[in-house]
């Protein structure tokens, strides 16, 4: 029972162009083989593919085609946890990006009686800055009807403004950044010496989910000429 292995191992080989032999060495291997009549000592191997049905070395094609059936199952769950995986990083990503900036628009500057000054102000009382023309609102956290930003999340955000004026006799406001209505921030001037001034303030603030922030000019200020100048800025440093 020893030589039948030998003979299908020798014969498998020989098929697979890994040895050399003579034409009737190898007629004789495979008649042998084929005259056997008991159970073939393959265990995995596919002894009859090899001798009765193809050419070559197919003695592994089962196991080559479960292989195949495996990997592409697993390349496919693999595909499928990917995409999840991308759906969320994109819906992480879509709450995340929080950013707005608006400028006030010059035309809502009116002529001060007596001077040629055209000015927003003064009021008498305090009054949200108008940022009315929005170049960026990711987010949709600033509104331009009411000049105010809402928190659509909670996170750390970093806010700046910038205040411009310029007159003909005496640079006179005072602007400040308010938080839920209490005041953060500001930037003023009261200067007979200088007619014309900017000044820009940076704050970083810890906000909770339906928070506001807004810049307002305090009344009885003005701030006049080159409103564009005048910039509102905001974006999310980070969610909490």
């Amino acid at each position: 029972m020893v030589v039948l292995p030998l003979l299908v191992l020798l014969g498998s080989l020989i098929l697979c162009g890994r040895a050399e032999a003579d034409p009737s060495i190898i007629d004789t291997m495979k008649a042998a083989a084929l005259q056997y009549a008991g159970s073939l000592p393959c265990d995995k191997w596919d002894c009859d593919c090899v001798f009765n049905r193809q050419r070559g070395c197919c003695c592994g094609a089962n196991d080559f085609f479960k292989l195949e059936d495996d990997t592409f199952a697993r390349i496919t769950r693999l595909w499928r946890d990917i995409s999840a995986l991308n759906g969320r990083v994109q819906a992480l990503s879509d709450g995340l990006k929080v950013a707005f900036k608006a400028t006030m628009d010059s035309n809502i500057a009116t002529l001060i009686p007596g001077t040629t000054e055209r000015c927003f102000g003064p009021f008498n009382t305090n009054v949200p800055m108008p940022y009315a023309i929005v170049t960026l609102n990711d987010g949709m956290g600033y509104n331009p009807f009411l000049g105010v930003f809402t928190a659509p999340r909670a996170g750390v955000y970093v806010f700046a403004f910038t205040v411009y004026s310029s007159v003909s006799a005496r640079l006179y406001h005072k602007v400040q950044l308010i938080w839920n209505g209490t005041p953060t921030a500001g930037a003023f001037e009261n200067n007979r010496e200088d007619n014309e001034d900017s000044a820009t303030q940076l704050v970083v603030l810890q906000l909770q989910k339906g928070d506001q922030v807004y810049v307002q000019l305090t009344s009885g200020r003005k701030l006049c000429d080159y409103l564009a100048y005048n910039i509102f800025t905001g974006y999310m440093l980070y969610p909490l």
